[in-house]
């Protein structure tokens, strides 16, 4: 009894309308709950390892008016890249991809999860993988215990039909990482899988890094577009919720 009760109380409170049937009773006839769709979209956004933060980014909400100047009209074209890029990959799975650079605070990954979201919007297969994370996960997969294959990690990046790239910085890189990294390149350049990369490093300084392998790599993948800004938007967004001006 207590444990009927138990079930019927989550059930309950998975959603206030169809106590998490999924369905609403209408007379004799049943219509799908509202609360269906979220959680399809929610498994969307899991699958393509999208951070809750990040749902919300859209090409709509993308603001302008943290840029001024020169800074502006490199934030429109790289604005106009992004949104071109995530129509033509509906249209063309072996579309070019972007490399989004520049100093951090510069609206680099929220142009990436813009892209992101507007794909999942239109049911298209997209992974979105944070570069430290995805080292870490590789590191982790040689763990005793791991029940996740290096093979499995590399096998997901490399063949995805979309793939976005956050944050490749300055990282602790081994011979071992550049080489995980250059394999998913290669792989991708090969078959001519769209790419996503944002970096807050210069090509010189990538090649530094990772090796002149993955800089030829990179430059065939992605087309190059630069982010600035007076000032870090973080810090600017920050200052707005405090209610006070940032000079930019």
């Amino acid at each position: 009894m207590a444990e009927h009760e138990a079930k019927a109380e989550q059930q309950s409170a998975d959603c206030p309308l169809c106590g998490g049937r999924g369905i609403i009773l209408q007379g004799d006839t049943a219509a799908p709950c509202a609360c269906m769709a979220q959680k399809r979209a929610e498994l969307e956004f899991r699958r393509a390892g999208l951070p809750k933060a990040m749902r919300s980014c859209s090409f709509d909400s993308f603001r302008f008016d943290f840029y001024a100047g020169e800074h502006l009209a490199r934030a429109r074209k790289a604005f106009q890249a992004a949104r071109e890029f995530a129509a033509q990959v509906r249209a063309d799975p072996a579309a070019v991809g972007l490399m989004l650079a520049g100093a951090v605070g510069t609206g680099k990954t929220f142009l990436a999860a813009c892209i992101a979201n507007e794909l999942i919007a239109y049911n298209c297969r997209v992974l979105f993988l944070i570069v430290p994370d995805l080292l870490d996960q590789l590191r982790a997969s040689f763990e005793e215990n791991s029940k996740v294959r290096e093979q499995d990690i590399l096998d997901l990046a490399r063949s995805m039909p979309v793939l976005i790239l956050d944050d490749l910085g300055a990282h602790n890189y081994t011979e071992w990482v550049g080489n995980r990294l250059y394999a998913i390149l290669n792989y991708r350049l090969n078959e001519q899988l769209p790419t996503v990369v944002t970096t807050n490093l210069t090509l010189a300084e990538i090649e530094e890094y990772l090796g002149d392998r993955a800089v030829s790599r990179l430059s065939q993948l992605c087309r190059p577009f630069r982010l600035t800004a007076a000032t870090d938007i973080r810090l600017q967004l920050s200052a707005e919720r405090e209610g006070r001006g940032v000079r930019v």
